[in-house]
């Protein structure tokens, strides 16, 4: 692919997909040929915000649209499997966003698919490319705290207006893969190689009184295959501190020479490095602007705006876009894990999951 040339783009899925048609309309690498959802008020409203009309109920369009070289893939966690093979088998390549599927029996199928159509299949950890995290990894890899020895990743929410959402209170739904899912998948990028997780879990009250049926509030451990630790929490039902006192969502890295914190929705980022100095960056409206386009914080466009452009670099020149389909795959695998020890109280060795799923080899 030429990066002169545009890619042209198909979304399924218009929910959380607003993100990614605002996304695509901003950027200077794709063309939006056409945006899919089985709900057609839903489209109505997505064409009358963004003066877009190429709208479908049909899949089966975008995947026989020989202009679209990429779909982006938005839909019930449940139906990611399906449609990125679908997509895979019609020459597509796959952005799809977390967790990738929820069920890994589908995954040695969709690594075949993708290596037979070579298409790539990138997954949209969009807290990655967020303005605190981007910076925080820039600062890693400049080896500004020197040997990393240990992170410490958390998302705390008060989401109690979440539970008044009928799904959210059906047995499936599960804060691990909802929530914590974006703080793992920041320790699997500074750890990739997790060897074992343990983990608590509880309702609370509030969640209990709700009609919540599983855990709202956890803490796990994970130990990688050197020996390094992290730590990962999350609670979701019960008041937190002001922003200027917390963070929603934090990470901090720990080396051997100094360390940083990027505080996520704060846009904050503060970092003692190598050699002693404390620096506090924060980010101001035109930032805030780039990515919080919609009302409230509810959605987050600038960081699906920063993967989209990332993703089509890296497809121009020929490069893996991470996460790729097999660190997605680990992501889900590690987060079953997590799930496990809640449900057995005892560590859980990924591999074990891993095997179970006839999954061979590294992720």
């Amino acid at each position: 692919m030429n990066i002169n040339t545009k890619l042209g783009l198909g979304i399924l899925g218009l929910g959380e997909g607003r993100s990614t048609l605002s996304a695509a309309l901003s950027s200077p690498f794709y063309e939006l040929i056409a945006a899919c959802d089985v709900n057609p008020s839903l489209l109505q409203q997505r064409a009358q915000e963004f003066d877009f009309q190429n709208m479908t109920t049909r899949y089966e369009a975008l995947l026989a649209d020989d202009r679209i070289d990429v779909i982006a893939i938005y839909t019930p966690d449940h139906l990611h499997a399906v449609h990125v093979a679908a997509a895979l088998q019609h020459g597509k390549h796959v952005i799809c966003t977390k967790p990738f599927i929820d069920d890994l029996s589908a995954a040695p199928e969709l690594l075949a698919l993708a290596e037979t159509s070579g298409k790539k299949v990138f997954i949209g950890q969009s807290s990655r490319f967020f303005e605190p995290a981007r910076r925080q990894r820039q600062d890693f890899e400049a080896g500004e705290i020197g040997e990393l020895i240990t992170i410490e990743a958390q998302y705390h929410a008060d989401h109690r207006w979440f539970l008044q959402k009928e799904w959210s209170l059906k047995e499936s739904f599960k804060w691990l893969y909802g929530g914590l899912s974006h703080p793992v998948d920041f320790v699997r990028w500074y750890l990739p190689h997790i060897e074992e997780v343990m983990g608590y879990g509880m309702l609370s009250s509030n969640g209990a009184r709700a009609g919540l049926k599983n855990h709202d509030t956890m803490h796990f451990i994970f130990k990688a295959t050197d020996g390094r630790i992290a730590r990962v929490s999350g609670a979701y039902t019960g008041p937190t501190q002001p922003a200027l006192r917390d963070s929603g969502m934090s990470t901090i890295l720990r080396g051997t020479q100094g360390a940083s914190q990027a505080d996520y929705h704060e846009l904050r980022y503060a970092l003692t490095d190598r050699r002693g100095e404390e620096k506090l960056i924060t980010w101001g409206d035109s930032a805030l602007k780039h990515y919080f386009r919609f009302e409230g914080q509810s959605h987050h466009a600038g960081e699906y705006q920063n993967y989209l452009d990332y993703f089509a670099r890296c497809l121009s020149e020929g490069i893996t876009a991470w996460p790729d389909i097999r660190e997605g795959i680990g992501t889900v695998a590690l987060l079953r894990a997590m799930d496990s020890s809640l449900e057995t109280g005892k560590p859980v060795r990924l591999r074990t999951v891993l095997d179970a799923a006839g999954l061979k080899g590294s992720f």
